[in-house]
């Protein structure tokens, strides 16, 4: 059965994708309520503004590192991976997952800085605010809503086009029905939600890919082997090779456009990880001795779904589009539906027919809906407290900003849902969005780390060089347009070369604007910022929402008001992680992006059949490890936490409210410690064995050692 938007069939039926956007939607918000309960009711999480949008800064490196993972895994991951690597070769896939895993490792650095200068902070834009002021705060809100928008609008642009493809379902319906399950679960749960949800889609998004990598190398009638795939991509490069590459072949790191669309990637994704708040948020949300590790395995784990989702499917495409079992068989995939993303799907369903169609739109799902929380989050907190609470109302309650949080979630997703379908109607593609977006916010990237990382940045710097970086930036992509093309169109703006001089020069112009206009006589000269404004940024009261729940607030995990001990031995690790942050990221960096690829690229060299082996080898074993990292890690790190409420959610059954009276006294603990059943218990309502106890005394004496 064809897969082609030009035959107009789908493999899946109309109720079948009714049914997984609608029900999988609903389970999960179904779900999400259950596991608010729950914590509520055994962990004394209480849902306020704070827990809402933070979390209580106390989760842990695992769930840190899926959430990134997951917040990175976009339709586009998965789709735009996948187009490369049909019209580039191998290299497609390690340009997409290099090009884009440095932004999150680099961001750990980042990260950390944040927990540093403003540890109360709940959005990036505040910490703007508290260094430069209300016209620099705004500026940046208009960059980080942009960023936003176009994230959003790459996942229902992606993600429709992808269930339209497989399932008939009109692309409209789409676009409004797959925001709906996220708006549910997102607004019970708030960005603990996120990060629940965030780990159960991105184990089925490596249990999926596992699936694909296997049959493609290993169990196919049709391929079964990576020798057979070799073949057949050394037949494909005779019959179309490919212009740029090293002799035409599919199977070498030397491709002229591939490194084109390279610096496109790596540029863009800037953008999009240094400009939106939800990757601030998640850095907002972990405790400060998990911020660094949580990034460090997401971005190393995340690598390997781009890597060998596309080396599998994009590849898998290329050596069957010449079988009559491929959808569009006996034509070539046409540059629109390779842009709208439909390698992966096609090929899917030539290697598993609707099995693999099935399998295509629940990953899809999960990519979308699992990237787009992370969105509504960012876009939630955002208004609500760079708008609402700075601009409308400062003295705002606790239960005002939930409000106005859940308000935005809603307002975001249906406006977001419209544009997309605007979007679809002008003929606009994921493809096209994501070599797009660093030419509209990349500007902005480097005025925003230095907000945190260098002290001498002047105000105007930081409020003009963004404006004047996207102004050269847009003259670049459409002159250069202009002068190849002749004309304007969506095709000729889409080509490489404009989005690259675009690209390019959004990045890179501050290098220019920052230094002049900081150190130009007459404009005032550089700031000698002493980072005082930043940690004066308080928390929300809460204490109305408390105060109605009848729990006091210092109970709530992330309540407790640390004493100055404790401050200065969060300080001090948060310094030691800023000098590992520092070092490991450079090295990780240098490594993906000129030790490892380069030497390949320059040398022209062709992968021998050997080669090609170890290559897919490679990536299956580094599958491997991210399930490792964020699939059981995570388990294992919240193994004391779940065994417990299990427990007390048992002695509910069976004891007639025991286990909530246990939580209530292990809650009286607060600011002192209490025995309880023979283990301490502390504020947060977590129960830690004696011995444990003491080996934490025995790291705060160690950390006071390091302050002294």
């Amino acid at each position: 059965m064809a897969l082609s938007l030009e035959s107009g069939e789908a493999p899946l039926s109309k109720a079948t994708g009714y049914g997984v956007i609608i029900g999988l939607g609903f389970l999960f918000a179904f779900a999400m309520m259950l596991t608010t309960f729950v914590l509520k009711r055994y962990n004394y999480e209480l849902q306020t503004s704070e827990m809402f949008s933070t979390a209580g800064r106390t989760v842990k490196s695992g769930l840190v590192s899926s959430a990134v993972v997951s917040s990175w895994t976009w339709a586009a991951t998965l789709l735009q991976s996948s187009g490369v690597a049909y019209k580039y070769g191998v290299s497609g896939p390690f340009w997409y997952a290099s090009g884009a895993t440095v932004q999150i490792i680099l961001f750990a650095t980042l990260a950390i800085e944040l927990k540093r200068r403003a540890p109360n902070a709940h959005t990036f834009l505040e910490v703007i605010r508290a260094r430069y002021g209300a016209v620099t705060h705004i500026v940046f809100m208009v960059f980080g809503l942009m960023t936003n928008i176009l994230v959003t609008a790459m996942l229902l642009t992606g993600g429709s086009a992808v269930v339209t493809a497989l399932t008939g379902m009109h692309t409209v319906a789409a676009c409004f029905l797959l925001p709906i399950g996220v708006v549910l679960y997102t607004m019970f749960g708030g960005i603990k939600a996120t990060f629940l949800t965030d780990y159960a889609h991105t184990v089925v998004i490596l249990v999926i890919i596992f699936l694909f990598a296997f049959t493609t190398y290993a169990n196919s009638s049709l391929l079964g082997s990576p020798g057979r795939v070799y073949d057949l991509l050394v037949e494909a490069a005779e019959r179309h090779p490919v212009e740029g590459n090293a002799e035409g072949s599919y199977l070498t790191m030397r491709s002229k456009e591939g490194a084109i669309f390279f610096v496109i990637n790596i540029v863009g994704n800037f953008g999009t990880v240094f400009c939106d708040n939800g990757y601030y948020n998640k850095a907002i949300a972990a405790s400060p001795i998990h911020a660094l590790p949580g990034y460090i395995m997401g971005g190393l784990s995340w690598f390997a779904i781009p890597w060998l989702a596309a080396t599998t499917m994009g590849l898998a495409a290329l050596a069957l589009e010449n079988n009559p079992v491929f959808p569009t068989y006996p034509n070539r995939m046409s540059a629109a539906n390779v842009s709208a993303g439909l390698v992966l799907p096609e090929a899917a369903v030539a290697l598993l027919g609707s099995s693999g169609a099935a399998a295509v739109l629940l990953l899809i799902f999960m990519a979308v809906t699992s990237a787009m929380s992370a969105e509504l989050i960012a876009v939630s907190s955002i208004f609500t407290y760079d708008l609402y609470q700075t601009y409308i109302n400062p003295r705002a309650s606790g239960r005002q900003l939930i409000y106005t949080s859940h308000c935005m979630v809603v307002f975001f997703a249906l406006a977001m849902a419209a544009l997309s379908t605007g979007l679809y109607y002008a003929g606009i593609s994921m493809g096209y969005l994501y070599l797009l977006m660093g030419v509209i916010i990349s500007s902005a990237v480097l005025p925003a780390s230095l907000t945190l990382l260098w002290s001498h940045q002047s105000r105007i710097a930081a409020t003009l060089s963004p404006i004047l970086g996207l102004a050269v930036a847009l003259i670049a992509w459409l002159v250069t347009a202009k002068k190849e093309s002749g004309v304007l169109t969506v095709d000729t703006t889409g080509a490489n070369n404009p989005m690259l001089a675009g690209n390019v020069v959004a990045l890179l112009s501050p290098l220019v604007f920052i230094p002049i206009l900081t150190y130009m006589p007459g404009l005032g000269g550089p700031q000698r910022y002493d980072w005082l404004s930043m940690k004066a940024i308080r928390k929300a009261d809460d204490g109305d929402v408390a105060a109605s729940a009848h729990v006091d607030l210092e109970l709530v995990p992330g309540g407790t008001r640390n004493s100055e001990l404790e401050a200065r031995a969060e300080a001090a690790q948060l310094q030691r992680a800023s000098r590992i942050a520092r070092a490991l990221t450079v090295v990780l960096a240098v490594s993906f992006l000129v030790l490892w690829p380069m030497p390949m690229y320059g040398s022209h060299y062709v992968f021998s059949k050997p080669f090609f082996t170890g290559w897919v080898v490679v990536g299956i074993l580094w599958l491997f490890c991210s399930m490792f990292c964020v699939g059981l890690y995570p388990l294992w790190e919240g193994r004391k936490t779940m065994a417990r409420t299990l427990r007390l959610i048992w002695k509910d059954v069976v004891g007639h409210g025991a286990g909530v009276r246990e939580v209530r006294e292990m809650a009286r603990a607060k600011a002192g410690e209490v025995v309880v059943e023979g283990a301490v218990a502390n504020g947060s309502g977590e129960v830690t064995p004696p011995d444990e106890h003491e080996k934490e005394k025995e790291m705060q004496k160690e950390a006071e050692k390091e302050i002294r």
